[in-house]
């Protein structure tokens, strides 16, 4: 096909061509920053916890009275949601889990001192140190969140200790997730060595795979975690429960009316899956997925409508010169090939100065607000979309310019 008709028909609309490259070049430049953040963001909510989140649920308990022997208490309780027909096991936890958005984290450095230059500094980051999430619960914690040992074992029963007013006096065990152990001790073998957290002294005695931390922060640190053996004292407990997946809601509600059976004076709040903590967690990402994507889709239909339109617009005003075209051989296809090449040089102008505004655009967005820099594929299948709607929404005005009969155009005008 010939070129200069095709670019002697655009200067003859220089401004409706202009302004049809520039709506492609602001959908493309945002398209492409949008995909990106919405494939952050589900990368996000497709984050493996390092636990067996299937079939684990939880409630927490809230002594109203905030008297008697709590410990003796959380024995008691867990005894009889143990002997729950359904509950393969239980455990007694501080108010924390993976993305439970409540915990307590600490700097933990690999020597003494390390700790102590640390100290000094006031940072966690300084060498051999990091800051790293603690999750502290009674027997059966590790095997009820159905976390993986890979090395090492579980805590013995002379191992766990209490928490006083200042916290516990001497934690003589930890277990450690393999990302901590990996930053903490890189190249060696972590288990049995020693780590320092403040003033206390902990030997490593497991190390468990990727455990991410209650909260996220940054990429590099959400799986710096450990586990302390430590039994909840105080009057509030969560408490944890595996299960059969399907039978976790009958047995939540068997076990709220076990726990108030045994003691009526308290109160039970946060009955959930873990799937639906996990859910909870992310509802602000699930809310930015679909904000992005309906803006997304709202640009894409609003350019197609726009190319359509245009293309329309312009079949009616050639209509005369389309029949002369048809008149002197030119077939429906060629017709139909200049609609489509025409369309194809306005759009792909248009993505090529889009990408460029889509670069600048993200590295903005880097440098203001922390965002992941664009990946080189997003781009690319940008690209490719914005070219396949531009060449779907001009399809059928194009059908239409082709079958103008040539007898018919002339008549008309």
């Amino acid at each position: 096909m010939q070129l200069h008709p095709i670019l002697a028909s655009l200067r003859h609309h220089k401004l409706t061509s202009l302004l049809l490259m520039l709506q492609v070049t602001l959908t493309c430049a945002i398209v492409c920053n949008v995909a990106s953040l919405i494939a952050t963001r589900i990368g996000n909510i497709s984050l493996a916890t390092g636990i067996q989140e299937p079939g684990l649920s939880s409630l927490y308990v809230t002594d109203v009275n905030h008297g008697g022997d709590p410990l003796a208490q959380h024995t008691a309780d867990l005894a009889a949601l143990r002997a729950l027909p359904g509950v393969r096991s239980a455990a007694a936890v501080d108010n924390s889990l993976p993305l439970g958005q409540s915990g307590f984290s600490s700097t933990t450095c690999d020597s003494k001192s390390d700790a102590d230059h640390a100290h000094q500094l006031h940072t966690s980051k300084a060498r051999g140190c990091g800051q790293a999430g603690i999750y502290a619960g009674g027997p059966g914690e590790i095997a009820t969140l159905g976390v993986r040992l890979v090395e090492g074992r579980d805590f013995q029963p002379g191992e766990y200790v209490t928490r006083g007013p200042d916290g516990p006096a001497a934690v003589p065990a930890a277990i450690l997730s393999r990302s901590l152990a990996e930053h903490l001790f890189p190249g060696q073998d972590a288990l049995g060595k020693d780590i320092y957290v403040g003033q206390k002294v902990i030997r490593v005695v497991g190390i468990t795979d990727t455990v991410l931390a209650d909260h996220l922060d940054e990429p590099a640190s959400d799986c710096w975690t450990m586990f302390w053996p430590i039994l909840p004292t105080r009057a509030d407990v969560l408490y944890l429960l595996r299960s059969d997946p399907k039978d976790q809601a009958q047995l939540l509600k068997q076990a709220h009316e076990t726990l108030l059976r045994i003691n009526p004076e308290r109160i039970l709040r946060e009955e959930r899956s873990y799937t639906e903590l996990r859910h909870a967690y992310f509802q602000r990402d699930y809310t930015m997925i679909g904000l992005l994507l309906a803006s997304a889709l709202g640009l894409l239909l609003v350019t197609a409508i726009g190319i359509a339109g245009l293309a329309g617009f312009w079949v009616q005003q050639r209509t005369r010169q389309i029949g002369i075209r048809r008149a002197i051989g030119a077939t429906r296809r060629d017709v139909l090939r200049h609609f489509q090449a025409e369309n194809l040089l306005i759009v792909g102008a248009g993505i090529v100065l889009g990408l460029g505004l889509a670069v600048a655009l993200n590295m903005l967005l880097v440098r203001e607000y922390g965002v992941a820099p664009l990946p080189y594929a997003y781009p690319l299948l940008t690209a490719m979309l914005l070219l396949a709607v531009g060449q779907v929404a001009v399809l059928n005005p194009a059908l239409h310019a082709s079958r103008i009969p040539p007898a018919t155009a002339t008549r008309n005008l």
